[in-house]
């Protein structure tokens, strides 16, 4: 793993994929297609485990404009910057299985902000960063 210093706040949209991991690729079709084609435009994936131990799991695009979450009414978040520990996935949609299994070995490290959500940072169509927030330890 590498570290990755995220040097702004990202403000993204969210859309909960109710029956995970059933949807992902429903749930990022339809922002793909609701959203302004914008070029520069990250998404995300962003997942936790619950307090009954269900993974969560939601689809998420970058906010381009203040307020654009709850004009397509998706739910607002932010990946807010600082350290991550980060591991790439190369030539990601033909290894949708290691994502899950690399985020599972990262959340292992004793590093990790357990109060902050997994990041799947889809960067490029072939290039994706698995990334976990580190904690501060001061």
């Amino acid at each position: 793993m590498e570290k990755y210093k995220l040097e702004r706040d990202v403000k993204i949209m969210c859309l909960p994929v109710p029956a995970f991991p059933n949807g992902i690729q429903e749930a990022f079709n339809e922002l793909w297609q609701k959203l302004p084609r914008i070029n520069n435009r990250n998404f995300y994936g962003i997942s936790y485990v619950n307090e009954t131990g269900e993974i969560i799991y939601k689809s998420a695009a970058e906010e381009m404009k203040d307020g654009e979450a709850e004009k397509y009414g998706y739910e607002p978040f932010t990946i807010i910057k600082g350290e991550y520990l980060t591991e790439p996935i190369h030539n990601w949609k033909n290894q949708l299985p290691s994502i899950g299994e690399t985020l599972m070995e990262m959340v292992k490290d004793p590093r990790m902000d357990r109060a902050f959500p997994c990041v799947e940072w889809y960067k490029t169509d072939e290039e994706m960063w698995c990334m976990i927030r580190m904690a501060d330890h001061k």
